[in-house]
């Protein structure tokens, strides 16, 4: 169970983080649905992006 840490998957998230915050608070700071939209889909496109380019085959 000693799994080490990938650097580059951990920078990832944060960046992911970053955006979501910022375009949270930039464009939708008092609109629940569509801020959970977008937020939605900023994880999908950021997972796609992962699994297309950055997973390891």
């Amino acid at each position: 169970m000693n799994e080490k840490i990938n650097l580059p998957v951990v920078l990832y998230i944060a960046v992911m983080i970053c955006v979501i915050v910022s375009v949270d608070l930039l464009f939708f700071k008092h609109r629940f649905w569509e801020r959970l939209m977008v937020n939605i889909g900023i994880v999908l496109v950021f997972g796609a992006f992962y699994l297309r380019f950055l997973k390891n085959p």
